[in-house]
């Protein structure tokens, strides 16, 4: 790692989030664009059946991603802070002991949701056929998720030196040769589902590759490891680690709740449900990358000490947010007939994709307001502010609005839960957040004045 300031300490604030979310959304939109891509081939197959098991599938495989979230986060935080602090070693010795923890980690988890799926599937309202399909496919994908836990936190160490480029390389190769074999596997060899599983596979592998070969071949970013330094590692690590774990995983625990409610409306609700899930993904992939983008911007100055250009981050990050947002809720808009036509969506399935359309994406302008939020509490010490925003969204709030206006527009009423309680939220943690980052630097002004010499 170079022993040079920090790249965030100085220049525009606007332009490093800029700069660091849209190649963030580069890599992550390209990588959920290429999943959409897949969920496209297997509807070509003519069966709504398969499309509801991948939308099953994904509701599970969902937990297990977001955990590696959570883990990136923490390691993108750590190894920031120790950037703006200039404890390079130190930074180094962080990095590396974050991804050996991550691989453990992530096998733990892994291997629990391989013991329970079929439970799991069964709780979120899969049977028959589609559960069988669903199974297979996840016994398939899920062990992969650990290398892409290995791509997701190395991608978080690169952020966290500012090199945005490199980390959207981690996810954009792999994504390039996933659009090659995706319709290889799928149409060509005919291998349906199980092409879909193979080829997602593959790309995960290229992705750790990939990211291992950049952060320890061309950037020499981590240190040898060693016991003393990993052990020394663990509780700074998991005080925002698991904090940010919980944080992520309110989002697939409200997928999962709503994709229960809307599983009671038949396979074509949950085809377009899954669909809806991947546009979402692709969408606002920019929204999505904001909580690990951004916070090497907020820990490299709050390491730093630079308080007035934290809450430059905060608004900048605000302004970025509403913008992208209204920008992709047009597009979702114009291009909502088509996107129906690809998928081959029924009149019932075509209700519930034009209701996130016309609707639900207008909702992100304030949910990602919770993003940024969300960002600034985990890299600023207060990770459990984020754990308790999600949660009231998602383990709160989304399941009663969910029935309520299931109960009153019935599949589509998905959709308004999720938007409503969402922005709801979203204001809420945002002006809490604002407050909070606007007293940074008060507490130590204030011990400065009580600790200086009477005149």
């Amino acid at each position: 790692m170079a022993e040079q300031q920090g790249k965030f300490l100085t220049g525009s604030t606007f332009g490093h989030v800029s700069y660091m979310t849209l190649t963030g959304a580069l890599g992550i939109t390209f990588m959920f664009f290429v999943d959409a891509l897949n969920l496209f081939w297997i509807s070509h197959l003519g069966e709504q059946t398969l499309m509801a098991a991948m939308g099953y599938a994904f509701a599970i495989q969902y937990f297990t991603l977001s955990a590696g979230l959570g883990l990136m986060i923490a390691t993108t935080a750590l190894v920031a802070r120790s950037i703006g602090q200039k404890a390079y070693d130190k930074a180094r010795d962080q990095a590396s002991g974050a991804l050996i923890i991550t691989c453990i980690w992530q096998v733990c988890v892994v291997t629990l949701v391989i013991i329970f799926r079929q439970d799991l599937l069964a709780a979120v309202g899969a049977s028959g056929e589609a559960a069988d399909l669903a199974d297979r496919y996840l016994k398939f994908t899920l062990p992969s998720l650990v290398l892409m836990a290995v791509g997701m936190v190395s991608g978080g160490i690169l952020r966290a030196k500012g090199e945005g480029a490199h980390a959207m390389s981690i996810t954009l190769i792999p994504g390039v040769v996933a659009l090659v074999i995706d319709p290889l596997f799928i149409i060509w060899m005919q291998l349906g589902l199980d092409g879909a599983a193979l080829a997602l596979c593959l790309m995960r592998g290229l992705m750790a590759a990939v990211a291992l070969w950049l952060v320890i071949g061309y950037h020499k970013s981590l240190a040898r490891p060693n016991f003393r330094s990993i052990f020394n590692m663990l509780r700074p690590f998991f005080t925002i680690a698991l904090p940010a774990m919980l944080t992520q995983m309110a989002t697939p625990f409200g997928n999962y709740l709503l994709t229960g409610l809307i599983a009671g409306f038949g396979d074509s609700a949950v085809a377009a449900w899954a669909v809806v899930g991947r546009l979402t993904v692709v969408a606002f992939g920019g929204i999505f990358s904001l909580s690990g983008a951004i916070a090497g911007i907020f820990s490299q100055n709050y390491g730093a000490g630079l308080y007035n250009r934290v809450r430059a981050t905060y608004r900048d990050a605000l302004i970025f947010c509403a913008l992208y947002s209204c920008v992709m809720w047009g597009i979702l808009m114009l291009a909502s007939q088509q996107v129906s036509l690809w998928f081959s969506l029924d009149p019932a399935g075509n209700d519930v994709l034009y209701a996130f359309t016309h609707f639900g994406a207008g909702g992100f302008i304030l949910i990602g307001a919770l993003m940024v939020s969300n960002a600034a509490f985990n890299a600023l010490g207060k990770p459990l502010w984020s754990t308790f925003t999600n949660w009231l969204r998602d383990g709160v709030l989304t399941l009663p609005a969910g029935i309520w206006l299931t109960g009153m527009f019935g599949a589509t009423g998905v959709i308004y839960a999720q938007t409503l309680v969402g922005a709801a939220v979203g204001l809420i943690a945002a002006l809490w957040g604002w407050i909070y980052v606007s007293k940074l630097g008060s507490a130590q002004a204030s011990q400065l004045n009580l600790t200086k010499p009477p005149a």
